[in-house]
């Protein structure tokens, strides 16, 4: 089965390797398996329930997951998980809907968009309450662009029109009180981090560690919807974000195997909290630790934590009418789809 991405989360690269654990990639899309983490073991005679999990590789997403993994969460919840990454978050959903994975961990913008083209898919837990995007000018307009308002007549980078990026820059625009007909959006793809450094664009959304780069060589950061003080000031809260879907024919069959995927996500989010940045970062496939810089990574976890990731999986139905509301606010999603109908509460976290 071909899948393809066309939302704006970020791939991990990496070199091919052979596969072993219980951590894989999607054929056509990554090649290749990271090495198995070291994981407590489960009670001696008992076999666990294998299952697929698709997720975007954007480094932040993944975290908690092989954090919990890592741990071995799954396995004490009789669950042997195999974690396939995708390149975006919307192969991930295909995936599900298509019956090549049990679940899918991806944006609620992505969930919500499948729902809205009649795709019976329902969302039962939450890994993380903010986007992992930020816009930022480059480091040469910085000056010539103190807020969002002096976007007009700019050129900003996204990765492509309707993403989730695209998306949230439109409702940022028309809450700072820009003309968004006069924004003008070039289509980047995922990577335009060279584009902006360059000054090619004058602005754009970036993710981690592209943003700390930037920074660095002196960018102005307009919006960092990483930032939860950020988020509360622009986007009136939380914004749900990660998180895991399943096909809804198949709730009955599975609530009892959803409820312990929750119970060990919750634990991987606890952990993820509690453990030193440094240990967190140990979690990580090697190929996510961009140029090998650990210490980055390591530095980039104490600061955002503590903003993106909730302490438990139980969902935030104002988070995600938020979401819905910026898609709406933007022309992507109808008036008439309710965010609501797309979370089973139910499940986790109750």
């Amino acid at each position: 089965m071909e899948v393809r991405a066309v939302d704006c989360c970020q791939d991990l690269s990496g070199r091919n390797s052979q596969g072993v654990g219980r951590r894989t990639f999607l054929r056509g899309m990554l090649g290749g398996a990271f090495g198995a983490l070291m994981a407590s073991p489960l009670p001696a005679g008992a076999q666990a329930k294998k299952i697929r999990l698709a997720f975007c590789s954007q480094l932040l997403c993944i975290v908690p997951y092989e954090v919990a993994r890592a741990r071995g969460h799954f396995q004490a919840e009789g669950l042997d998980v195999e974690l396939i990454y995708t390149r975006g978050g919307t192969a991930a959903m295909q995936a599900m809907i298509g019956g090549a994975v049990e679940y899918a961990a991806t944006s609620f913008d992505v969930a919500l968009s499948a729902f809205a083209r009649g795709a019976q898919v329902r969302r039962f837990a939450s890994t993380g309450r903010l986007p992992l995007f930020a816009l930022a000018t480059s480091p040469s307009r910085a000056r010539e662009i103190p807020s969002l308002k002096e976007l007009e007549d700019r050129t900003v980078g996204v990765s492509a029109l309707g993403n989730a990026d695209h998306v949230l820059a439109l409702y940022l625009l028309k809450q700072a009180g820009a003309d968004v007909r006069k924004v003008r959006f070039a289509i980047l793809g995922p990577n335009l981090f060279d584009a902006l450094r360059l000054g090619q664009i004058d602005a754009g959304m970036v993710q981690e560690p592209a943003l700390s780069l930037l920074a660095e060589s002196g960018a102005r950061v307009l919006m960092n919807a990483m930032d939860l003080e950020d988020a509360r000031k622009h986007l009136g809260g939380p914004y749900e974000f990660m998180g895991v879907a399943f096909r809804a024919g198949e709730r009955e069959a599975r609530l009892e195997e959803m409820r312990r995927l929750a119970r060990a996500l919750e634990k991987g989010l606890q952990a993820t909290h509690a453990l030193p940045a440094a240990a967190v970062a140990d979690a990580l496939p090697k190929e996510a630790i961009a140029g090998g810089d650990k210490a980055r990574i390591v530095a980039i976890l104490e600061r955002y934590r503590g903003s993106l990731y909730p302490s438990g999986v139980k969902i935030d139905v104002e988070a995600c009418v938020r979401v819905a509301d910026s898609q709406k606010a933007a022309g992507i999603l109808g008036a008439d789809v309710d965010a609501r109908k797309v979370l089973d509460l139910s499940i986790a976290g109750s």
